[in-house]
């Protein structure tokens, strides 16, 4: 710390007048290479100018860490998420603050207050409770925000990380379609999510593409969890003329849909055939084995670390929206239909 006109000048004020985060100043300040050349020359600067005198940092105990916040951490989802973050923190030598605001204003500020205790390179969130107070707080802290899945956020705001999801939910009802099936009930996600909506997107354009007209009575609103996809397959399963195959918009749902046809003494695939969407580790071992649209979660975890840290270190983003390719994999849950 160093004064200017009788001032303590600070890491945070030098990283106020850069327009960078207070790690990023530490990392100047300590030596670390993981720092734009630009931005190095720009800290370095405003030190010299204001005087700051540095501490030295043998005694330095303080950790870098990514917060990573949820809205909930009651799915394998968030598992997989965790994983890829956790495996480009561990190879960069940063720990990882895992975090679930389950939904509510309070949390996120007692998130927001504990996170200012803590030497934050950045933030990764897998929530859609980034409101405008809380973003701008964010920026007044100068620390690199990354969402991943986003509800709807301008990614002019925030880099964010997501998944081909119509492209995946296209190629998903396209199988079903190719083995004979004309008749596809389709469970979708939280409608506020973009996610969500890309699914049920896609799902309608391949419907549209094979010249199947679009029957409402088959579409049924889902949350992504095991009861919705069993609530929605046995209504569907209890229509007049039900569905032969389910296309389900997350694999837990697809996994309530399986208990759905087994209460009403049904199989799958012989008499319906099911789709999920994730490619959890748990669905290679339900029996059948459920055919399912890859999302790539530990590689949009491990790319938001990067993008973060990348961020912290100064750097730009070459694209504020980066989507990563799906991928269908087809298993035994899904078979022609019975003529």
């Amino acid at each position: 710390m160093g004064t200017e006109n009788g001032r303590n000048v600070t890491i945070a004020m030098i990283a106020r007048l850069a327009g960078v985060s207070v790690p990023t100043v530490s990392r100047v300040i300590n030596g670390r290479s993981d720092v734009a050349p630009d931005t190095r020359e720009r800290v370095e600067a405003l030190l010299n100018r204001h005087g700051y005198r540095r501490r030295s940092p043998a005694r330095r105990t303080d950790a870098a860490l990514i917060d990573l916040v949820f809205n909930d951490l009651d799915s394998p989802w968030a598992v997989e998420i965790i994983r890829g973050v956790e495996d480009v923190g561990q190879t960069s030598g940063v720990g990882t603050v895992v975090s679930a605001i389950h939904w509510r204003i309070s949390s996120a500020k007692q998130w927001l207050d504990n996170m200012r205790t803590r030497s934050t390179e950045g933030i990764i969130f897998v929530t859609s409770m980034v409101n405008p107070p809380l973003q701008a707080e964010l920026r007044r802290l100068h620390l690199p925000v990354v969402i991943i899945d986003p509800a709807g956020v301008d990614p002019q705001e925030s880099p964010t990380i997501g998944a081909t999801n119509w492209a995946g939910s296209l190629s998903a009802n396209q199988y079903l379609i190719s083995l004979g099936h004309r008749r596809i009930g389709f469970i979708a996600g939280p409608p506020h999510l973009m996610c969500s909506r890309a699914r049920m997107d896609g799902y309608r354009a391949a419907l549209g593409a094979a010249g199947i007209p679009i029957d409402d009575a088959l579409i049924r609103p889902g949350n992504f969890y095991h009861e919705a996809g069993f609530t929605a397959g046995t209504q569907l399963l209890a229509l007049p003329d039900p569905p032969t195959a389910i296309c389900a918009s997350s694999d837990q749902m697809a996994l309530g849909v399986y208990e759905a046809v087994r209460k009403r003494g049904l199989r799958v695939p012989d008499d319906v055939s099911v789709v999920g969407f994730d490619d959890l580790p748990e669905v290679r071992w339900c029996s059948p084995p459920l055919t399912t649209v890859r999302q790539p979660l530990a590689e949009m975890g491990m790319l938001a670390a990067r993008t973060v840290l990348r961020l912290a270190g100064g750097e730009r983003t070459e694209s504020p929206r980066v989507e990563l390719a799906t991928e269908l994999i087809v298993r035994d849950s899904a078979a022609p239909p019975r003529s």
